[in-house]
Formats: structure tokens, sequence, C-alpha cells
């Protein structure tokens, strides 16, 4: 039942040693910023352990560079870039030594956003609603980045986002993506299966998207002839979302 799992992600976020790791952790505080308390990692990490969360982020924020930078894209120089489902920051967190880039990020969920506001300062943090538009002007970011968040939203949803990202992106700007794909058909019934391997994107618990619960997969036809209509596809890596595993990295290029 879906009413259930607000209550299962808090009850994860309570336990005693995760609360002890969290409290050790946040006492050395590596970067020199706050970590957030366990129930807002649990629902950015799908657990509280703020080791996963710290990993996670670095090991994302690493790809991302390396990617734009296999692509001629030094990071240093992007005028402006938005961490879009930013979360309690995750990856935002790691761009604090980017003095001259403009450094944005944007929640759904006005809990995790407030606290990257307050513990964040280099990063200016806004919330959004469900559906689209944000407040950005047009042709605002070099960089757009969705880690794991096209993932919890619903086909239209989708689509509506990509067209939102497709107006705040500068001319040829770049959008990242990270999605579920082929490699969770095992994990699919059999008509979810069919339904993927027709090309079509499968999507679970759709009334609760927005939400860790709801769950979109992906196939790479789907991306490439509907998700990506008004992008040029640069790259597509397979599982290749470092810090976010088994998720699929597209890197997009605005038309």
């Amino acid at each position: 039942m879906t009413w259930a799992f607000p209550l299962y992600e808090r009850y994860r976020s309570l336990g005693s040693k995760t609360r002890a790791r969290y409290a050790e952790l946040n006492e050395k505080r590596p970067d020199g910023l706050p970590i957030p308390p366990p129930h807002l990692i649990m629902k950015v990490a799908g657990t509280p352990e703020p080791l996963v969360y710290m990993q996670g982020g670095e090991l994302a924020a690493q790809l991302i560079v390396a990617i734009l930078s296999k692509h001629n894209i030094d990071i240093r120089n992007l005028r402006a870039m938005l961490d879009f489902g930013c979360g309690c920051g995750r990856v935002l967190r790691q761009w604090q030594h980017l003095k001259a880039v403009e450094i944005h990020g944007t929640d759904y969920n006005p809990a995790l956003a407030k606290w990257c506001s307050r513990n964040l300062p280099f990063a200016t943090v806004a919330t959004n609603r469900l559906l689209p538009p944000t407040r950005y002007p047009d042709d605002r970011f070099g960089l757009v980045y969705a880690l794991s968040v096209l993932t919890h939203l619903t086909e239209p949803l989708q689509l509506a986002w990509m067209n939102e990202f497709h107006r705040i992106l500068r001319p040829c700007g770049v959008l990242l993506l990270s999605l579920h794909g082929a490699s969770y058909l095992p994990s699919l019934s059999e008509q979810e299966s069919a339904t993927f391997l027709g090309g079509q994107v499968v999507t679970r618990f759709e009334q609760r998207e927005g939400t860790n619960l709801c769950c979109a997969f992906h196939p790479e036809t789907f991306v490439r002839n509907v998700l990506a209509t008004n992008f040029e596809v640069v790259d597509f890596v397979p599982e290749g979302a470092t810090g976010n595993p088994h998720q699929d990295l597209w890197m997009l290029r605005k038309r």
C-alpha cells in the first residue's frame, strides 16, 4: 500500500547505528559542509546511510566532469549550471570550488530545498512544482543535469520537463540524464518487459509520481525517438551513471 512507503522511509532513518554513523561523519565534515539528517538522506539516496550519500555524490560529480571533458567542455568555463532535483545536495555540494560558475539547484520537495539553501551558501536553491515551468529565464544555463529524476515521473511529465530543459538551456547547452535502462529487464514483469522491448516507457505507481515509489524504466529507442526529440544525442553509456548505480547515462545537446 502506497500510504505505508513514507512510514517505511522514516523508520529506516531512525536506526541507532545509522544515527551514530551520521553524528560521527557530520562532526568530521570531510568537505567542511554539514551533512543532512538521515531522514532527508533517505529521500534522495534510498538509504539513510551518510557514507552512501557522500560517496554517491562524489562519484556523480566526478562523472559529470569526466563526460563533459570527454566532449571538450570544461565545467569551470560554464557561466551557470543547474542541478535539477538537487535533493539535499548530494551532488550540489560538490561544486563549492567552482568560484566562477553560478551554481543553482531546484527541487520539488521544499524540505530538501530548504536544507540546501541553509547549508550550501555557494548555491542558489529554489523549489519547483511537479509541473513546469520553472522561474528561470530562457537560455539561462550551459548545463542542466537531472540524475535519477525522470525515473520518478510519468511519461507526460517527463516530456513536459524535457521541453522546459530545452527552454532554459543556452543554445548548444548540455543536458545530462540518468535513467533506468535495459539492465532492469530481469526485474520487470512479463507484461512490463513486453512494453519495454516494444520501445515504450514502463512506469510503476504512477499515482505517486515525484516520489521514490514511482519508478520509470526507459528503453534506448524511447529516449532517442521520443524523449530527446529536441536534442542531439551526444553520448549514451549503458549503466554508466556512477553514483546512481545501474542507471544509463545520457548526454544531450540542445538543438
